[in-house]
């Protein structure tokens, strides 16, 4: 999916590409053709505009900054007889008299019946002057303009075929740069619907099992046990589906939370007070140093649940017998939460993804309870928040950090 992504990506940049080179290059040529045509047209008035003389004149045009001289001749034309006499006033050909190329040059000029043109046959251009009594016609070759145009279109088209390689591998580069975030996304979904499924799949099995060996008794040998069973799977269940509903609904940017002024202070030692007895009975201390009167503007019942997340997350991993320390404080202007525990330190390449759904650093993270969506969801709260959540360790402690505009 996401190859066939890059490849429409590159093959809709390249077609548009293709189109502006297609357009400038046809304006290049149309311009490049009309400037050639003007300076045609301006030896054929010059040489018009010669008088008879025993030496033909140079004429030429300026082409950056050398002098290019043209092929021409003149041609007088007197009536009499029924028809014209022709006489060669003037030019650089040589032998052109009464020659039967003179003749058909001239047949073709008189029967377009127009001042000015081209004799496509000998590749010339006219221009045709009406003296009264006799017509004066110019002719100028038209070999060099169009070896002239040759010439500098294929510089302009070798020029556009550097530049659509060029342009090439630039999309190429910008299809996987615009595609990587469709990628990671994707990977983590497929990654999110993998674990969803088996996190699911081990209460349903319990639930099933233990209906069908309900089922299969009397209801009077029904023991209580797995009545019992059944409804904790539910309500694990339950607690599963409401927490990617939370994640849902903040990837669909769903503006859930009622912004009021909030004590971050009380809210942290609520939270502290009721994770006491956690601790103590997983064998570890909370310490708690609380700064007071910090003022913030969010949603009293969310903050509550991200430093919960981050205290269960700290009684959950921390090192048996260790001090779990809760941290708030004011800076200039933001309040800074900090939560830390003691234990194995996680490396720096795996902090980041402790906030991916369902992820965990190590196989034995695996064993506590819980289904590995708590950060995600107090990562969601943080940015629902306009603050930040990061995770820092080293060999002494591991330390989730938030923090978060005070109020103005």
């Amino acid at each position: 999916m996401i190859r066939k992504l890059r490849l429409k990506f590159v093959a809709v940049c390249m077609a548009m590409v293709t189109a502006v080179l297609a357009v400038v290059l046809f304006a290049v040529f149309v311009s490049v053709e009309r400037n050639i045509e003007d300076l045609s047209r301006q030896v054929l008035r010059r040489v018009i505009q010669e008088e008879r003389s025993a030496r033909a004149p140079e004429i030429g045009v300026e082409i950056g900054g050398d002098k290019v001289l043209l092929p021409y001749f003149t041609v007088s034309l007197w009536p009499g007889g029924g028809g014209y006499t022709a006489y060669v006033t003037g030019g650089t050909y040589a032998d052109l008299e009464d020659t039967e190329e003179l003749e058909a040059v001239l047949r073709d000029c008189m029967d377009q019946q127009r001042p000015e043109g081209v004799v496509s046959r000998y590749g010339l251009r006219y221009l045709r002057q009406d003296n009264g009594l006799f017509s004066r016609l110019a002719f100028v070759d038209m070999s060099m303009e169009q070896a002239m145009l040759r010439e500098m279109m294929g510089s302009y088209l070798r020029i556009a075929a550097a530049a659509f390689t060029l342009l090439l591998g630039v999309s190429i580069l910008l299809a996987w740069w615009a595609t990587h975030p469709v990628e990671r996304a994707w990977r983590q979904q497929r990654q999110f619907l993998s674990d969803a499924s088996h996190e699911l799949k081990t209460p349903l099995t319990v639930i099933l099992s233990n209906a069908e060996l309900l089922e299969a008794l009397p209801m009077e040998e029904r023991p209580a046990r797995w009545r019992d069973n059944i409804l904790s799977e539910a309500r694990q269940m339950k607690n599963l589906v409401e927490e990617m509903l939370t994640l849902a609904r903040a990837d669909n940017m769903s503006q859930t939370a009622v912004l009021s002024e909030v004590s971050l202070s009380d809210a942290a030692e609520d939270c502290a007070l009721s994770f006491e007895p956690v601790a103590f009975e997983a064998g570890k201390a909370l310490d708690c140093e609380i700064a007071g009167d910090i003022l913030v503007l969010g949603d009293r019942d969310k903050l509550r649940r991200l430093v919960s997340i981050l205290l269960d997350n700290a009684v959950k991993y921390g090192r048996a017998g260790g001090t779990i320390t809760l941290s708030l404080q004011r800076t200039e202007r933001q309040a800074r939460l900090t939560v830390s525990n003691p234990g194995e330190p996680i490396p720096a390449e795996q902090l980041p993804r402790l906030f991916e759904r369902f992820y965990r650093a190590d196989a034995s993270r695996g064993e506590q309870s819980g289904f590995g969506l708590g950060l995600s969801i107090a990562a969601a709260i943080a940015a629902e928040h306009k603050g930040t959540l990061k995770a820092e360790s080293d060999p002494e402690s591991t330390r989730f950090i938030f923090t978060m505009p005070l109020k103005k």
